[in-house]
């Protein structure tokens, strides 16, 4: 994936109405292939939001 292509995934994602935790997280995860930076369920990401 070229830089170009890293730029509109990340724009995407914003314009999808993540926040900039859960794009690092996504990327962290893609890199690493670590658990704890999987993404969770719309649903769970939302209720986690709303106990913070």
């Amino acid at each position: 994936m070229n830089m170009t292509e890293v730029a509109r995934l990340l724009l995407g994602l914003r314009a999808a109405g993540w926040t900039e935790k859960e794009i690092n997280d996504f990327v962290l995860y893609i890199e690493s292939g670590e658990e704890q930076y999987k993404p969770k369920p719309k649903a769970e990401r939302e209720k986690q939001m709303t106990a913070d």
